[in-house]
Parts: C-alpha cells; sequence; structure tokens
C-alpha cells in the first residue's frame, strides 16, 4: 500500500441511450480512472436482460471493441474499484451480479459494520460466507425484489440495513436507481444527455461525456430512471457530509462538488496556508499531481515564484500495486524526478497534499535535497492525519499514521526537512467555502458523522458520535 490515503471507487451510470448506453460508461470510467485502479466493470441492460463485462487492471486493458460490443442495451452501469471492504480479486469485481442476472450494483463506500446485513440475510437462509458489504447489500435488496416488490421499493425496504456510507446505482432489465445515504458522505451528480441521463461519482466524468450537469443525488434520495423518465424519492430526509478530502485530494480538480471547483478549493487551500504560516524560501515546488492548485495558491499568496521542479513519470502504475516496501520506495524513484536546474541552490517550499505514514515524504524530501536544495520547508495545505477512516478510504490502522504517533517536530526530523507545517481545520473550512456541519472531517478530527459501531474500538482518542 501506498503512503498516502488511496481512493474509493468510481461509479458511472446511463439510461436512455439506445445501443450507446456500455460506450458512454466506458468514457466515463475512463474519467473516474483515478478513483480505483485494481478493476473494473459494466453491466448493460436491453429491457430483456442484463450483460456483464469485468476484468482485473486499468480501463484501457478491461475492454476492448469486441467486449463493448457485447455489453447491448439504452442502460448500463460502470464501477472502478480499490478494494477496501473485502479485500481484492476477481469475484468481488462489481458492478456486483449474481448467475440469474436480475440485479447489478455498483458501490461507493463502504459499511463499517454489517451485522444488520448478515442478520437479516441469515434468518431468511440467505448465504452471507465470504460477501463483502457491497454483496451483502445487493442480496438485501435481491431478497425483496424477488418477492415481487419494484426496484425503488426493494431499496427502500432495504435502506435500514445499510449501517455506513453508500452512493449506487441499481440496474434491472428496464430501470436504472440512484441512491445516497443520508450523510451523503461519498459525492453522486446527475446529468442530461440527449434525452437521457448520467449519474456519476464526480461532474467531470459527466463533462467527459458531453452531458449537462443537473445536480447531486440528495442525501437519502433515491432516483428513479425508467420509461416513464426520471423521478426523485426521498427514503429518508437528511444532511449531506461530504468528505472532505475529496477537496483535498480524492477528486478529480475539473470536478464540481457542492457547488464547489475543486480546483479553486485547492488553491484557497494554499491560500489559507501562506496566511498562517511563513517560510524563508526561493521557490514553491508541489508534488505532482493533486498538490498542483494548492501550490499555485501559495505562491499567490506568499508572493514567492512557483516552479515545477518535479516530473511526474504517468506510465508508473500507482505504487500500491507493488507490495514488497523495497519495490514500493524504487517506484517512488521511478515516479518522479527531480529538475535539478530548478532546485540546485534554493531554499525550496515543497508542497504535498497530505503525509499518512511518511515514508514517501522522507524519500522525496531527500531526492529534493540529493538535487541541490539548500533547504526543504514541507508544506501540507490539510490538517494532520490522525485517525482511520471506516467510509470506503483505504487508510492504515491508526498506529501507522505518523500523525497519531509523533509530535510535529519529531514528524519533522524523520522525513527530514528543515520545517513542516500544516493548514489548521479552521483554515481548512474557510478554504472550502462550505459549513462545517456540512464536511466530514474524520481523518484529522475522530468525529465520525456516521455510527462506525464496533469498529470504534479501533480508535484512539476519537470523538464517536451517531448520525442526527
Amino acid at each position: 500500500m501506498e503512503d498516502r490515503l488511496e481512493e474509493k471507487c468510481g461509479i458511472f451510470g446511463v439510461y436512455g441511450q439506445e445501443l450507446e448506453a456500455a460506450r458512454l460508461v466506458h468514457t466515463g470510467l475512463w474519467a473516474l480512472q483515478h478513483r480505483g485502479q485494481e478493476s473494473s466493470g459494466i453491466v448493460s441492460a436491453d429491457g430483456e436482460g442484463l450483460y456483464v463485462h469485468k476484468g482485473m487492471g486499468l480501463v484501457a486493458h478491461v475492454y476492448n471493441e469486441e467486449t463493448l460490443l457485447g455489453l447491448r442495451g439504452f442502460a448500463a452501469i460502470g464501477h472502478n474499484r480499490y478494494s477496501t471492504f473485502g479485500g481484492g480479486g476477481y469475484e468481488h469485481i462489481q458492478p456486483v451480479v449474481r448467475e440469474d442476472r436480475l440485479l447489478a450494483m455498483a458501490h461507493n463506500g463502504n459499511l463499517p459494520t454489517i451485522d444488520r446485513l448478515e442478520s437479516f440475510l441469515q434468518k431468511r437462509g440467505i448465504s452471507t460466507r465470504f460477501c463483502n458489504d457491497s454483496e451483502l447489500m445487493r442480496k438485501a435488496v435481491n431478497f425483496y425484489l424477488v418477492k415481487g416488490w419494484s426496484l425503488e421499493g426493494a431499496i427502500g425496504k432495504a435502506f435500514p440495513l445499510f449501517t455506513g456510507v453508500f452512493s449506487c446505482l441499481f440496474l434491472t432489465a428496464d430501470k436504472m436507481v440512484a441512491v445516497r445515504d443520508k450523510r451523503g458522505v461519498r459525492p453522486l451528480s446527475v446529468g442530461r444527455l440527449d434525452g437521457g441521463w448520467v449519474v456519476s461519482s464526480e461532474t467531470c466524468a459527466i463533462d467527459a461525456v458531453g452531458a449537462k450537469v443537473e445536480g447531486d443525488v440528495g442525501p437519502g434520495e433515491m432516483v428513479i430512471f425508467d420509461k416513464n423518465g426520471e423521478r426523485r424519492v426521498w427514503v429518508v430526509r437528511g444532511r449531506e457530509t461530504v468528505d472532505v478530502f475529496e477537496f483535498v485530494y480524492f477528486a478529480r480538480p475539473d470536478s464540481v462538488i457542492m457547488g464547489k471547483s475543486v480546483n479553486e478549493v485547492r488553491k484557497n487551500l494554499g491560500r489559507k496556508l501562506a496566511d498562517e504560516i511563513k517560510v524563508d524560501a526561493d521557490i514553491v515546488v508541489p508534488i505532482p499531481d493533486s498538490s498542483i492548485p494548492a501550490a499555485l495558491g501559495f505562491s499567490q499568496r506568499s508572493g514567492i515564484p512557483f516552479e515545477i521542479g518535479l516530473i511526474k513519470n504517468r506510465y508508473i502504475h500507482r505504487t500500491f500495486i507493488r507490495p514488497a516496501q523495497n519495490l514500493r520506495e524504487s517506484d517512488v524513484k521511478r515516479k518522479l524526478n527531480p529538475l535539478v536546474s530548478v532546485i540546485k541552490g534554493k531554499k525550496v517550499a515543497l508542497v504535498d497534499d497530505s503525509i499518512v505514514r511518511g515514508t514517501t515524504s522522507k524519500q522525496i524530501v531527500q531526492m529534493v535535497r540529493e538535487a541541490g536544495a539548500l533547504a526543504v520547508h514541507l508544506l501540507i495545505p490539510a490538517p494532520p492525519v490522525k485517525y482511520p477512516d471506516f467510509y470506503g478510504i483505504d487508510t492504515p490502522r491508526q498506529d501507522q499514521l505518523i500523525a497519531a504517533t509523533k509530535t510535529l517536530a519529531e514528524i519533522r526530523k524523520y522525513v527530514g526537512a528543515d520545517s513542516l507545517h500544516y493548514l489548521s481545520l479552521a483554515g481548512l473550512i474557510r478554504a472550502v467555502g462550505l459549513p462545517k456541519r456540512n464536511l466530514c472531517t474524520s481523518c484529522f478530527t475522530g468525529k465520525y458523522p456516521v455510527n462506525i459501531g464496533k469498529r470504534k474500538a479501533e480508535v484512539c482518542g476519537a470523538s464517536q458520535r451517531r448520525a442526527v
């Protein structure tokens, strides 16, 4: 696993596009590749049945012209996965669909506790062995579906069993439904295209297929797409508490979340950090790519020139793919290469979006020093990550989070920087420009807006609260 918080998953759905639905989903998944790089899958529907293709690897590797031709129909849902609950492997590739091909589901998020789901299914003689949270959710909805409930009715009946965080797409032969948990921790947006609809984890993918963004699936809301058009139903009235890490790191900068441009928010993060701290530096250098907007903002506010001092090799896979530590370290060096002509003889303000374990930060600081930097000041335009996530981000155990086990001075010494500065939580909230009550900041504060159940025993110093 790489020394950073890994993405969750990306989901994309299309309804009402005769013969082109799967191709549009394929394009959408390309745009959402950053959210999951382990596996990908598409399920399509033509009014008579469901058609499936899945595979391990990137979107470019999983599909070809032949597979897309086999995914016929006017509706389709797709999923890019980075495994969290239940681990990886072919058997867990989404969308989840079984042999009867009655129902498919794509899930972005995580259920920290599945006791209620397992109990419900086991009491009805439905096996839960080797099932992850997404597969259990599909089985619960499928139970009501085979009992004769409509798709939206089945989802509404199963909804109380989903004790966690979820943005989901469900697909039958003739209907697609999008649904979101009552806190809306994971984003989910809706767009219009030529009389049909698209649903996506991020607006950048809606843009990529030429659709127009309409808005979001609300927290606790279902959006139903069928031959009668689009209908919206509130399963429960919720309050949006979107994961602030979407703004800090996960989302693409060309996405919009809750009306806020991710790119502008990241620039604001850098500006707020410049307001809070002063560094004696000659240049501001981002660690590409997600830190570039924040570094620009810091440069604009501080007056310190912005420079591209690290070049990213875009053809190196993310380092979490390699399990051995020595290979991870080798990948970091192959992934980034310093521009000696930019760095040598300069005092460098090095900007990164977060520090998790600290091992990658240590290597990059050393790399910049070896390129001839006179000093390296490490700037993080977010607060320290002190708590694990239970909502779909793949975080280490708390005892592996460097900010949970070391002081600021100890972290600075470990990574080898001349100084280390984090943005305050208040500065983060001001940079996003949304009320604090509408942001999930659990990785920084230990306050979990959706009950994490038994998992709270894994957290030290957290303030666990129930959703209201």
